[in-house]
């Protein structure tokens, strides 16, 4: 494009470098406009030239940030197409329990929903898009899971969260827009929870939405707004619907973790109840339930490193060093396994 240059390289948070690259539907590139369209002698239509090169430039920096980045690695052995789907699905499902959307499921959740429930669709087309949207999650076609599950309700709110926040986790680079796209996935699982309230998932992705989006906040204003508290909450009753439930015990664990680190134990466990111990048996719990799970050994590395620092460097490192190598799955085990790859190069 005219009038464009890049304006250098930046690390994401995966570890990868971007070059002078103008344009691209990934979230990683910056341009503005050159010298040649700031400053020029011709006067009026040196200025007009100008104008369309900015107008171009803001137009390029809004798209950018609003794009969903493409899954940045080889997707082949993900597809899961027809039954290989269903047979992988207690793998794939073993961290977060979600039950594989057969018929019969897709029954319960139409009646559970009620008013909710999508309208025109019985159980069997019910069924199949709820296998496709988790078809394209596990793919890393994150877009079109986020819409497929988002186009069904409260009853495709699991699929399009996970969607919505894997994405945001590590393929959108503008802070803003992480925010936006958390606090949008908490609305879709306060709806979810309104309808679905004895899903697990429910709770475990309304936890999830609010803790991405904690994390974008001041401590002081996160926990000013009473989001510590709402999160420990639905990670509650997520685990005592689903007690198996391996994300969020994860989840848990970092809750009393992080608090802990942020403003100490004493006053941590005194307004939020947040221990130490209950950070590593959550954690450990998570560990036995997936031990392969490249997630749960990041997660244990930065849970030793909030409670015990520099002590435990080693026992962090050797965590992220498993998570590195861990076969992934799907996608987002693959997004997992190169953050850790990326944290200790």
């Amino acid at each position: 494009m005219d009038g464009l240059r890049c304006v250098g390289r930046r690390k994401t948070r995966l570890g990868m470098t971007t070059d002078c690259i103008v344009w691209s539907e990934q979230t990683h590139y910056v341009a503005q406009p050159s010298a040649d369209a700031r400053s020029c002698d011709s006067g009026l239509a040196c200025q007009a030239v100008s104008r369309d090169a900015q107008r171009t430039f803001w137009r390029i920096r809004t798209m950018a940030k609003s794009a969903w980045a493409p899954f940045p690695h080889d997707a082949k052995a993900f597809a899961y197409t027809g039954d290989a789907l269903k047979k992988a699905w207690p793998k794939l499902h073993a961290g977060d329990c979600e039950p594989f959307p057969d018929a019969k499921r897709a029954a319960s959740l139409i009646k559970a929903a009620g008013k909710a429930a999508p309208k025109g669709l019985d159980a069997d087309a019910l069924a199949e898009a709820l296998q496709d949207a988790w078809r394209s999650f596990h793919h890393g076609d994150f877009k079109a899971a986020f819409e497929a599950g988002e186009a069904l309700g409260p009853i495709g709110a699991s699929v399009a969260i996970k969607a919505l926040g894997i994405h945001a986790t590590y393929l959108v680079d503008a802070d803003a827009e992480k925010l936006k796209r958390f606090e949008q996935a908490a609305k879709l699982a306060e709806a979810a929870i309104k309808a679905l309230p004895d899903e697990a998932n429910s709770h475990y992705r309304h936890a999830f939405a609010l803790g991405r989006y904690s994390q974008g906040l001041s401590i002081t204003k996160a926990l000013k707004e009473g989001i510590a508290g709402k999160v420990r909450a639905s990670l509650q009753t997520a685990l005592e619907l689903a007690p198996k439930h391996a994300e969020a015990h994860t989840a848990m664990a970092l809750y009393h973790a992080e608090i802990i680190s942020k403003i100490g134990a004493m006053i941590g466990g005194l307004t939020y109840g947040a221990k130490a111990a209950d950070a590593e048996k959550h954690i450990k719990e998570a560990l036995k339930l997936t031990p392969a799970s490249p997630i749960a050994l990041v997660e244990y590395g930065n849970v030793l490193m909030l409670l015990h620092g520099d002590k435990k460097e080693d026992d962090a490192a050797a965590a992220y060093e498993k998570a590195a190598v861990c076969k992934p799955l799907d996608a987002m085990e693959a997004l997992d396994a190169a953050y850790a790859r990326s944290e200790i190069e």
